[in-house]
């Protein structure tokens, strides 16, 4: 059996209820789908995954003992679990396809896995995961609220999210300290933005860093325009911007002095 590994933010769920439930949230169109399942560590989403048939099902795993008892365990498919880091992998070497991933994320990444998702936007489809409880809400809140961040605005731009449920954590072996939720992220219409995607970029992580001054003062490393400054928004906080007030702010920002 695969011992969880505290340094990797191994938690490995052990109720088949809630695995069927995160792997029913994926909402596949007709035909086999690629699905890409991020650290299926024992195998308890990837049994219910591999009955499915409109599932194309390829693993990515960072952890050799879980490797090497995945594969052990599903050999039929063992050419299809790859022992690598996806932080460092580049998806669009696995498929030409969409790809739906799903996963119970290891804590400690789960955020540099989204930052990986929206470097890949175009490819992936949809995102099913089980992450902690405060990261969920984070992603998944609306402008005005103290969790609404960084993460929030720059995954809302590409993509509608949804809150599916909580998870507690005595499913889990060991049991992590905190809450646990599952979240669903599908594609949204926008393929490209209306503005600099770079400076949309720069604009949101740089107003969210300074959370609590105005935008007049967070942004100021930014050495903006002084038409700029004058503008409505600047008079507010960061979180008090939705995507299509950022994406609006960055586009005169970019238009400014034309």
């Amino acid at each position: 059996m695969v011992r969880p590994k505290k340094f990797l933010g191994q938690h490995f769920l052990k109720d088949q209820n809630i695995a069927a439930k995160i792997v029913n949230a994926l909402e596949l169109p007709n035909g086999k789908n690629f699905v890409l399942e991020i650290g299926p560590g024992t195998g308890v989403l990837t049994k219910i995954l591999m009955a499915k048939p409109d599932v194309d099902l390829y693993m990515v795993e960072i952890d050799r003992e879980a490797v090497a008892y995945l594969k052990q365990q599903y050999s039929d498919v063992a050419d299809k679990i790859r022992e690598d880091d996806i932080l460092r992998m580049d998806l669009s070497t696995l498929t030409q396809q969409p790809i739906y991933i799903i996963g119970n994320f290891p804590y400690n990444i789960s955020s540099q896995i989204f930052f990986k998702t929206l470097q890949h936007r175009d490819q992936v489809t949809q995102v099913v995961c089980m992450l902690q409880k405060e990261v969920a809400e984070r992603i998944a809140e609306k402008k005005g609220s103290k969790t609404y961040g960084i993460l929030s605005v720059l995954l809302q731009a590409y993509y509608d999210i949804e809150f599916l449920f909580k998870v507690p954590p005595g499913v889990f072996f060991p049991p992590p300290k905190v809450m646990s939720a599952v979240i669903r992220l599908k594609r949204n219409e926008r393929e490209k933005l209306p503005c600099d995607e770079a400076l949309f970029q720069k604009v949101v992580k740089q107003g969210f860093q300074n959370r609590r001054k105005t935008l007049r003062n967070a942004l100021k490393p930014l050495n903006l325009p002084g038409s700029i400054l004058s503008h409505a928004f600047m008079d507010l906080r960061a979180e008090q911007l939705s995507v299509n007030d950022f994406i609006s702010l960055t586009f005169q920002i970019e238009h400014a002095g034309e």
